[in-house]
């Protein structure tokens, strides 16, 4: 089926509030990865509470993986450049996430899950975004789909941007994934050096990208590669527009904000101390992903 493009014709585009540079960390059982969307940001990036950015060839960095923790009260997406990545989880999910495939799983009411790398030698590289629920559905049963890269709406601009649209609308094209709450909107772009990228996005939602390759101006602002940009919500803007200054590769991610209470205790994500708590008591007590378990 051939997909007529759309270019969106961007009047005012959205200019760097301020670059980020993550913060080096480990999670799991060891593995090295940089935070680069924090808890202190939460509130300005709502409806996204983190994104990590992990990335090695040096196996002892990734080898242990993520053995079974839990989650409630969110989504996460899980976007692998390279490697290999084997999900198990409370609700009887199994899957393997390879070279360019993404896994969007919704914690929900609840999932204790692994994600342990299926390699003992190469390059592990890729993203883990988390992306809120709302409150009225942060209790609904866990969701999970696996996508492998060919599953993935692509498309190549005129100007030769290579486009994977992972989450949202981009040039017409529809995304794997679409929320109704949230309406994120996660592409990963693969621009060649002189090119550039429109993309339209509602002058309130909340919208950054993170170059990984490379190098990208917006608005005249250079953003060198391992640095976020977070956009602006100018009154008026009506997207962004992306310049590679050199041949780069970056997410622009974005969603409308939730604008509700967040209560955050590790992998729990509530609105409420109480519901966190509470959390806390059905995790300790063996309740949290047991209902997934009978599904």
């Amino acid at each position: 089926m051939t997909t007529t493009l759309t270019t969106p014709s961007v009047q005012q585009a959205r200019r760097v509030e301020r670059l980020i540079a993550g913060q080096p960390t480990s999670d799991g059982a060891g593995v090295k990865l940089t935070r680069v969307l924090t808890q202190d940001l939460q509130r300005r990036l709502d409806p996204f509470l983190m994104l990590d950015a992990f990335g090695s060839d040096n196996p002892d960095d990734y080898i242990a993986g993520f053995p079974d923790h839990p989650h409630r009260g969110f989504e996460t997406i899980t976007y692998m450049i390279a490697g290999r990545m084997l999900h198990r989880d409370s609700a009887g999910h199994e899957g393997l996430l390879e070279n360019g495939g993404v896994q969007w799983m919704t914690a929900g009411k609840g999932v204790i899950h692994s994600e342990i790398p299926q390699q003992e030698a190469g390059v592990m590289e890729g993203f883990q975004l988390w992306l809120n629920l709302p409150g009225r559905d942060k209790m609904n049963p866990p969701w999970y789909r696996d996508f492998k890269n060919a599953e993935l709406p692509q498309f190549t601009t005129p100007e030769g941007v290579a486009v994977t649209v992972i989450a949202g609308e981009s040039h017409g094209v529809g995304g794997a994934v679409t929320r109704d709450a949230t309406a994120p909107v996660y592409l990963d772009l693969h621009l060649p050096s002189g090119a550039s990228f429109a993309q339209a996005l509602p002058a309130d939602h909340n919208a950054f990208v993170y170059v990984y390759g490379g190098e990208v101006k917006i608005g005249g602002q250079s953003v060198p590669v391992q640095r976020m940009a977070l956009l602006a919500n100018d009154a008026g803007a009506d997207g962004v527009v992306i310049e590679a200054s050199s041949d780069a590769k970056a997410l622009l991610i974005a969603g409308r904000p939730l604008k509700e209470p967040i209560a955050q205790y590790g992998p729990f994500v509530m609105n409420t101390k109480d519901e966190i708590y509470q959390a806390l008591n059905d995790f300790r007590d063996g309740r949290l992903g047991e209902e997934s378990q009978r599904a």
